[in-house]
């Protein structure tokens, strides 16, 4: 069986194909979860985030313009999920160390999942505009044009933000003793 595009499957899911959205939902679903887990620090608010954003594309599947790509749409809808959950949260609470050795055996890890912690501590210390555009380039491997598509913002815009979050994000990394420049 041939991989169908979004495109496609967003066209079917318009007629009524539920199990269209399925595979959309299992093309995105661990990147998203990912960028939430990221943007949030906690295993349970990612999964609500990313089943709410899921949820809320499928409402409005119709608004959905098939000239973009339908990843950038579904991530901008993550992205304000994420960024509301922050809002009401209003707080930026260490991630747990357990949550990130979920997966991983302690014997051989300690000191990824050491450096692990303190990178996503420090990632959460960043203002969320810098937050971000490090999630989406260094945790999704987008281009600066999908992450402009995604902002609504310039390349331009995209590329400042990024070398600003870079730089905010090594100074975090040498204040906590993670490395030294």
């Amino acid at each position: 069986m041939t991989s169908r595009d979004d495109a496609q499957l967003v066209r079917l899911c318009r007629q009524g194909d539920a199990a269209a959205y399925g595979e959309l939902i299992d093309r995105y679903q661990k990147p998203l979860f990912n960028t939430a887990l990221r943007m949030t620090g906690d295993h349970e608010e990612a999964r609500d985030i990313t089943q709410s954003a899921f949820v809320k594309a499928y409402e409005r599947l119709d608004s959905f313009n098939p000239e973009f790509k339908f990843f950038s749409w579904i991530y901008r809808i993550l992205l304000n999920e994420s960024l509301n959950t922050l809002k009401q949260r209003r707080q930026n609470a260490d991630i747990d160390p357990d949550q990130l050795a979920h997966n991983r055996t302690p014997e051989g890890e300690y000191e990824a999942q050491k450096l692990s912690a303190e990178i996503d501590a420090a990632l959460r210390s960043l203002a969320l505009e810098y937050r971000v555009v490090i999630v989406l380039r260094h945790f999704n491997e987008m281009s600066y044009d999908e992450m402009s598509e995604i902002l609504s913002i310039p390349a331009k815009t995209v590329k400042s933000r990024l070398y600003t979050a870079r730089q905010n994000l090594a100074a975090i990394l040498e204040r906590m003793g993670v490395v030294s420049l």
